[in-house]
């Protein structure tokens, strides 16, 4: 991530990302078939089931916990980890942090060492489906079926928000446990807005009508990582969900024969090229990283960034004084959306899991059990201006204006949630083309109908391949 801003993004630079994530998901996939076992929870040492154990952890028995250093940071770990050392003070137990989860801990997984516990987060994630292909994760049915850590009577499972164990959810069996919940949306400054006397649009035309109005202040409408095209998923695959419906992103989840030549992906596609072509993005946006684009948005750039609710916090060192992080839910595309204004993608993301394989297995679920108490729920949202999956764990947190955007959207949401799974993690190689269409789309050198036969060749060829495990989801 040592690009450059305003580096050239070129078509060559597109693809050896993309051929470089292939390589991942393709021979990643016979490691580590090649060290999987069975998914039960029952490998490593186990010591003796209590009231104040339930999991049965032996309590000398070591634990080696890996965290994604990303946009949560990781202070919240160092909470947990002292939590668990207090629960079992004869084990030796440890964390450490990385982005290079993929290229650390493959080679762990394929010579049957994995970690106990691990963040698998991050651009350099091992995806989660070849993992679960794999056989190489434990079953996390025990752990949500056992007490909380705050209240005997009542199971972990009991104690989450709403639907948070879908995302982890594969035929049936939990496997990953998202622990952020992360609120999707475009972002912006309220203090510029204000300053502008700008109204943050609620509907795609008013988009268009004010940004001509921030291009004449000196300020780009639109910045977005171009070297990572899966933040321009957020107003593409929330548009396509906003126009068709939930059923138009589930049918495109299930490889449904044509799910992706609707007019609801079309429509997305070609508001997202009048960005481009109205000269509405910032210049050099397509050659930025994460971080570089959020830094020049929060730098007054741009009045607009796709991100999830981790921005505040991965950008907290950098953030100038006086900022007010805003959400703002992706406008109304047209007059005849099926979902309404306020319509959100916000689901359970940064997925921890506990390998099949572990060592310690039973620590591994115990350091979740705990990381789902009141106590770490609540330090995380404080530590990391976010909500985890855990009832109320933000209701006493205050003084920060993106998290408190992030409650309003989200409650006013309601219901009206979108979710896909087909290019964020079921399927690693239909996720490479998405990325390299959508790389192509943002650099103009795309159309939206090339855009849709480059992602449908690349869904179809993940149906007819029965070398590639399935996933199906109703909702």
């Amino acid at each position: 991530m040592a690009n450059q801003p305003g580096s050239e993004f070129t078509r060559r630079q597109l693809l050896q990302r993309a051929a470089a994530l292939a390589v991942l998901a393709g021979p990643a996939a016979g490691v580590l078939s090649a060290c999987a076992g069975g998914g039960g929870g029952s490998a490593g040492t186990t010591g003796t089931k209590s009231a104040t154990n339930p999991l049965a952890v032996a309590e000398e028995a070591p634990l080696d916990v890996v965290i994604f250093d990303g946009g949560f940071g990781v202070d919240y770990a160092k909470y947990d980890i002292n939590l668990y050392k207090k629960a079992f003070p004869k084990a030796n137990a440890a964390f450490s942090a990385t982005q290079k989860i993929s290229d650390q801990l493959q080679p762990r997984f394929a010579n049957g060492t994995p970690p106990d516990v691990i963040d698998d987060s991050g651009a350099n994630q091992i995806k989660p489906g070849t993992l679960v292909d794999s056989n190489a994760l434990t079953d996390l049915s025990p752990l949500l079926e056992a007490p909380s850590y705050d209240d005997p009577n009542v199971k972990v499972k009991d104690t989450l928000l709403p639907n948070v164990l879908d995302v982890g959810t594969y035929n049936g069996k939990v496997y990953l446990l998202n622990y952020g919940y992360t609120v999707y949306g475009i972002w912006y400054n309220a203090k510029v807005f204000r300053e502008h006397n700008w109204t943050p649009p609620k509907t795609w035309a008013e988009f268009k009508t004010l940004a001509p109005q921030i291009k004449a202040a000196g300020i780009a409408p639109w910045a977005h990582a171009g070297k990572y095209p899966y933040y321009m998923g957020v107003p593409i695959m929330d548009w396509v969900g906003k126009v068709g419906g939930k059923q138009v992103l589930i049918d495109i989840d299930n490889l449904k024969p044509n799910a992706w030549r609707v007019d609801a992906v079309k429509a997305s596609l070609n508001a997202v090229l009048e960005l481009v072509h109205n000269g509405w993005m910032l210049p050099g946006t397509e050659g930025m990283t994460h971080t570089e684009s959020q830094q020049a948005f929060l730098d007054g750039k741009a009045a607009f960034l796709p991100c999830g609710s981790w921005l505040e916090n991965e950008m907290r060192k950098t953030t100038p004084a006086g900022t007010e992080l805003t959400v703002l839910p992706m406008p109304d595309l047209t007059a005849s959306d099926k979902m309404p204004y306020g319509t959100l993608r916000a689901e359970a993301g940064e997925p921890f899991i506990v390998p099949a394989k572990a060592k310690n297995v039973a620590g591994g679920l115990e350091f979740l059990r705990i990381m789902l108490s009141k106590d770490a729920a609540k330090n995380f949202a404080q530590a990391t201006s976010s909500l985890s999956i855990v009832k109320g764990s933000a209701d006493s947190v205050t003084g920060s204006t993106g998290l408190a955007s992030v409650n309003k959207v989200n409650t006013a949401a309601g219901d009206n949630l979108l979710a896909y799974r087909s290019v964020t993690d079921w399927y690693p190689t239909m996720i490479n083309e998405w990325e390299a269409a959508t790389g192509e789309l943002m650099a103009g050198r795309f159309t939206a109908d090339q855009w849709i036969d480059k992602v449908q060749a690349a869904a179809d060829k993940v149906a007819a391949d029965s070398s590639i495990a399935k996933f199906h989801r109703d909702k």
